[in-house]
C-alpha cells in the first residue's frame, strides 16, 4: 500500500494550491478613502497570497487578493476536531478581540473581516486552527474607510511579546512572537507564511507602510509567533 502523507501537509499543500492562483492585490485603505475607490464590499479578499500586477483591486478596506483560484476550500476531514479560535488579546501593545471565521469569497480568495468590523480579527477556517500543527493565520485591518481598526498597533509589537488565543470551550493557547517583518505585496513570502510547520504556529496578518494613489497601502507587516 502506499505511504499515507501526514495530514498537515497534505492540507497545507492543498492550501497553497488554492492561493497560487489568486492574481492581484489590493491594500487597506486610509481612513479617508480615495475619490477613486470603488464603493463594493471591503471584505472580499485576504492578504498573505501571492502577488503580482495590481489588476481588478477591490474597495478601500480589504488587505489582500483577488482572483479566482479556481479551487475549493482545503479539506481538514482527517483532522480531529478543535474548538475554533474566539479571541485574541496582545496585552503588550493593548490589542484585544473576538475572532469571526473567515472562508474563501466564490471566486476562490481568502475572506477579510467586513470593514464595518474593522475592530474584529478574523481566523482563516482553511487553515490550521491553532494548537494543531501548522499555521494558524489571524487576519485584522489596519485602517479602514470607518478608521483605526483592529491591528492598527501591530507594528509595535516586539519579539517575546505573547499572543494569547483563546477557544470556545475557553481553553487558552499562550504563544510568543518570533519575529516580524514588512513586506511588499507584490513580494509576499507565500510559502514563509503558509507553508507546513512541524509545530502550532501563528502568523498575524495586517496591512503597512506608504499609501498608493489610491488610498491603499503597499505593504503586508507579518508577525510570526509560536506555541510556548
Amino acid at each position: 500500500m502506499p505511504s499515507r502523507t501526514p495530514h498537515r501537509f497534505r492540507r497545507t499543500a492543498a492550501l497553497l494550491t488554492a492561493l497560487a492562483a489568486c492574481v492581484a492585490l489590493a491594500g487597506c485603505s486610509s481612513a479617508e478613502p480615495a475619490a477613486s475607490s470603488s464603493s463594493a464590499a471591503s471584505s472580499s479578499s485576504v492578504s498573505g497570497t501571492p502577488s503580482a500586477p495590481a489588476q481588478g483591486e477591490t474597495a478601500s478596506g480589504s488587505i489582500g487578493a483577488t482572483g479566482s483560484t479556481g479551487s475549493t476550500e482545503p479539506s481538514r476531514t482527517d483532522e480531529p476536531d478543535r474548538p475554533a479560535p474566539a479571541h485574541v488579546s496582545i496585552p503588550s501593545i493593548g490589542i484585544q478581540s473576538s475572532l469571526m471565521e473567515l472562508g474563501l469569497n466564490p471566486d476562490g480568495t481568502v475572506e477579510v473581516p467586513p470593514a464595518e468590523k474593522g475592530m474584529t480579527a478574523g481566523w482563516y477556517s482553511g487553515g490550521s486552527a491553532p494548537g494543531t500543527p501548522g499555521p494558524a493565520v489571524l487576519i485584522g485591518h489596519n485602517d479602514t474607510r470607518f478608521g483605526r481598526a483592529v491591528f492598527h498597533d501591530l507594528k509595535d509589537i516586539r519579539e517575546g511579546a505573547e499572543v494569547l488565543v483563546r477557544d470556545g470551550a475557553g481553553k487558552t493557547l499562550r504563544y510568543t512572537v518570533t519575529g516580524k517583518e514588512a513586506v511588499s505585496k507584490k513580494a509576499f513570502p507565500t510559502d514563509k507564511v503558509y507553508g507546513p510547520t512541524k509545530d502550532s504556529t501563528l502568523r498575524l496578518i495586517t496591512c503597512d507602510g506608504e499609501f498608493d494613489a489610491e488610498g491603499h497601502t503597499v505593504d503586508n507587516l507579518i508577525v510570526y509567533g509560536a506555541l510556548a
